[in-house]
């Protein structure tokens, strides 16, 4: 529920884009950052060389960035494996930079583009950690947070049980059954074809909008205790419906969306960022095809 919550009340939505767009952009955008420079030291603190290859340097800021860009797997490492690791990942690096030199492949007009990509890369990403991810307090995630929640009307929901059965007649004998006094979550048991069955039929709280129109417009219907008189229909069968409770929802705890929240909120602050960098520069789309996609994704451009 946490994370549907926040989700459904923000909508992901950065201002001056377009839903499609932004979503696309934000996708990209997070996924880079594993690409932002790891800062090993302090600005004071110095950077020592731990290694050299064919008289290249290796300092220690690179092994840490290295450090960072290893396998998920050698996060269970101890911390001096992880650097040796580390360390021979570099040394690989290096050494095939320097054969790779040797013949001539970083002079060719591929590499040279590529470079220049991996440049407006690396600004894109170092831009985006001063004026979006180093800003971002807690104090603005708590707000946000707070502001959601003051924005969000209580919903009412219902936990409910259900029998599924194949015909109306089946479903009749069910609700003769607990007329004459038998216990609903057994029933279930015994009699439901339902995956609920097991569980005595039970599904839970949900809020309208979570189950099919004809089973939830009786659901919200029942007080707490009852259980629908006569059987309802749905695409999956027929249903003896009953309520055991009803409340209104509570929004989650902040400790339990913090994250989600603080992804909102950078991801605001990138669609704002963008939006005004955009305006301070011409931008032109020469390829008629994408040119008109891509005025249809972001009009406002």
């Amino acid at each position: 529920m946490t994370c549907t919550w926040f989700a459904a009340r923000t909508k992901l939505k950065m201002k001056g884009l377009p839903m499609r767009l932004s979503q696309f952009a934000a996708t990209l955008l997070f996924s880079s950052i594993a690409f932002l420079p790891i800062q090993a030291h302090a600005a004071d603190e110095a950077d020592p060389v731990v290694a050299t290859v064919a008289g290249v340097e290796i300092l220690a800021s690179e092994l840490a960035m290295a450090e960072g860009d290893l396998d998920p797997q050698f996060a269970r490492l101890p911390d001096e494996q992880r650097r040796v690791a580390a360390l021979a990942a570099v040394i690989d690096i290096k050494t095939l930079a320097r054969k790779a030199e040797a013949e001539k492949l970083d002079q060719t007009d591929e590499f040279k583009k590529l470079m220049a990509f991996q440049r407006d890369r690396a600004l894109h990403n170092a831009i985006f950690k001063t004026s979006v991810v180093d800003p971002v307090s807690d104090a603005d995630i708590k707000a946000r947070y707070d502001r959601e929640v003051a924005a969000t009307p209580p919903e009412e929901e219902v936990s409910a049980r259900h029998i599924l059965l194949k015909t109306e007649d089946e479903a009749k004998a069910v609700i003769a059954e607990l007329d004459g006094g038998k216990d609903f979550a057994e029933l279930a048991k015994e009699k439901s074809t339902g995956p609920s069955a097991g569980q005595g039929g039970d599904l839970g709280y949900f809020t309208k909008g979570r189950m099919v129109p004809e089973f939830e417009a009786v659901a919200f219907e029942l007080k707490a205790g009852e259980y629908a008189k006569a059987p309802v229909e749905t695409q999956f069968g027929w249903h003896v419906i009953k309520v055991e409770d009803r409340r209104a929802t509570a929004a989650p705890a902040f400790e339990d969306v913090a994250d989600q929240v603080r992804q909102v909120v950078m991801r605001e602050r990138y669609g704002d960022l963008i939006k005004s960098a955009r305006e301070e520069i011409e931008i032109e789309v020469l390829d008629p095809e994408l040119k008109t996609a891509y005025e249809a994704m972001n009009p406002q451009q």
